[in-house]
């Protein structure tokens, strides 16, 4: 009797110590992937390219009830081709491409003429034509100094009094400010497009003989984006006025007072209009509900995110209809591939069939009509099948691990993510607000911080017009130094002219 107790006592010890190293495990490949993923974002290369393997790994044995006219009109514009099994990987030769030979100048550009004759004599020859050789020059920004003078007359009105008469000066939006609007317009660009930190503009001045104090350049900023406020409030109105928004967002480190030594996590909410190709920053304390709540609380249409849990309210009002984002879903599975390789290339090569029928609607030109048609009959049934082999494949798979929490990201979205296939108009993800993000990584590695909270709201202005300058091709020194050489002369009625979108029509 007591062999056999101390038998069972083994064997439960045994059986805990397989499910303790059972658990270990678990968090090991956690702690692993996690260890994986920070290598990548600070060593690796972001790109999310994806080009399966052979057919006998990406092949599961599990078919997706797809017929081959479904996948054979899905045009792979990649360097991959699948057949219509969706088990072949066949590499497509990339054909050499013609030289299109040494770049053009622009015609715009000063030239420097300098002409070579030959060393020898050449009176008497007859000229048959030039060889023009061009290179390409720089010499550093100039300041330099606009000096009014106005003469001043005496308009003599008897013998005491007499009247001094000169001209006005001409007017100015900053009438007491020593910087001129191209200068004001340049150390803006710099900062906020060149992501060029004022410290180190101020050490490029120097280098040109001019000090410039820290505490007047930034004045000088600050000024400026005071007096644009009234433009980024109409120009907030025309990013909301549109029934398709996408939204997304980014951390800002901010001096506090009330942090001495450390700096507040602060966040840019980011809504792109893809309707007029407008985009609007809003800068708030944090990443809570208020932000959106505020800003969009009078939106009605389609509102696409990246499944933050902050979003999931909006489903709840009416008029507003939520959207998933196929970037990030897909994106769940690239970063799966070191944990299930096999399940999440299937995935990835399924995702790359949806994405294949989006570059078909650009590439062809497709109309909106014959776009919703080639979703609706190509797209859906590949959504659908993905579905099914998700809610087949999940119970298989760690809930925690990595292909796990892809393939929950997908069926808890799935009603969102599908939500593209019902109109022409809509995206398959929510890149383009991404994008538009990117200029302000980029500053936030240079600069470091916003000053102060008030700082990083008026950055925002600024960003939000510089980025919609972009989109219209507009180069943003132009529209800003005409915007400060002539807002004084408008009024609230008329001010609507001189947003990036209209300004570029009145130029001509």
């Amino acid at each position: 009797m007591q062999r056999t107790f101390t038998f069972i006592m083994q064997a439960t010890q045994i059986i805990d110590y397989k499910e303790a190293y059972e658990s270990l495990q678990i968090k090991y490949e956690a702690v692993m992937h996690d260890l994986a993923q920070l290598k990548k974002m600070v060593f690796g290369s972001k790109s999310e390219r994806f080009i399966p393997t052979d057919d006998s790994k990406v092949n599961l044995q599990l078919s997706l009830g797809l017929n081959a006219e479904t996948i054979a009109q899905c045009k792979i514009t990649d360097v991959t081709k699948f057949t219509v099994t969706r088990t072949k990987t066949e590499v497509i030769p990339n054909p050499p491409k013609a030289h299109p030979g040494r770049m053009k100048l622009p015609d715009h550009l000063r030239r420097d003429i300098v002409i070579l004759q030959p060393e020898v004599d050449v009176r008497g020859l007859k000229k048959i034509g030039d060889e023009i050789s061009e290179v390409l020059n720089y010499i550093p920004g100039e300041l330099y100094v606009t000096q009014y003078i106005r003469p001043k007359y005496v308009i003599p009105i008897n013998d005491t009094n007499n009247t001094v008469i000169t001209a006005s000066l001409p007017g100015r939006l900053l009438e007491k400010c020593m910087a001129g609007e191209g200068l004001l317009a340049q150390i803006i660009i710099d900062k906020y497009a060149d992501h060029l930190p004022l410290h180190r503009q101020l050490q490029r001045f120097q280098r040109s003989g001019v000090t410039i104090a820290q505490p007047t350049i930034c004045g000088w900023v600050k000024t400026v984006l005071m007096n644009l406020i009234a433009l980024y409030d109409l120009h907030k109105q025309y990013v909301l006025a549109s029934h398709y928004l996408h939204v997304d967002e980014t951390t800002i480190q901010v001096l506090d007072d009330d942090k001495k030594g450390k700096t507040h996590r602060g966040y840019y909410w980011l809504y792109h209009n893809s309707e007029k190709k407008l985009v609007l920053f809003d800068y708030r304390t944090g990443r809570g509900p208020d932000g959106p709540d505020d800003i969009l609380k009078d939106f009605q249409g389609y509102l696409q995110t990246d499944g933050y849990v902050v979003y999931d309210g909006f489903e709840k009002r009416a008029g507003i209809i939520l959207m998933g984002c196929m970037s990030h879903s897909r994106r769940k599975f690239i970063d799966a591939l070191a944990n299930d390789k096999e399940r999440s290339e299937y995935a990835l090569v399924m995702f790359g069939q949806l994405y294949a029928l989006e570059r078909r609607i650009t590439d062809e030109g497709l109309t909106k009509e014959e776009a919703l048609k080639l979703r609706q009959e190509k797209a859906m049934p590949i959504l659908k099948a993905l579905k099914e082999w998700m809610l087949s494949e999940y119970p298989k798979v760690l809930p925690t691990s990595p292909i796990g929490n892809g393939m929950a990201y997908f069926l808890k979205r799935w009603d969102k993510l599908i939500v593209y296939t019902t109109d022409a108009s809509l995206k398959i993800d929510n890149n383009p607000v991404e994008n538009a993000l990117r200029p302000l990584t980029i500053g936030r590695k240079n600069y470091l911080f916003a000053g102060s909270h008030e700082a990083a709201q008026r950055a925002a202005m600024i960003y939000s017009l510089f980025a919609t300058c972009r989109y219209y091709n507009i180069n943003p020194y132009d529209w800003l130094k005409d915007v400060l050489e002539r807002m004084h002369l408008y009024t609230t009625s008329n001010m609507a002219e001189l947003l990036p979108q209209n300004w570029k029509k009145i130029q001509g």
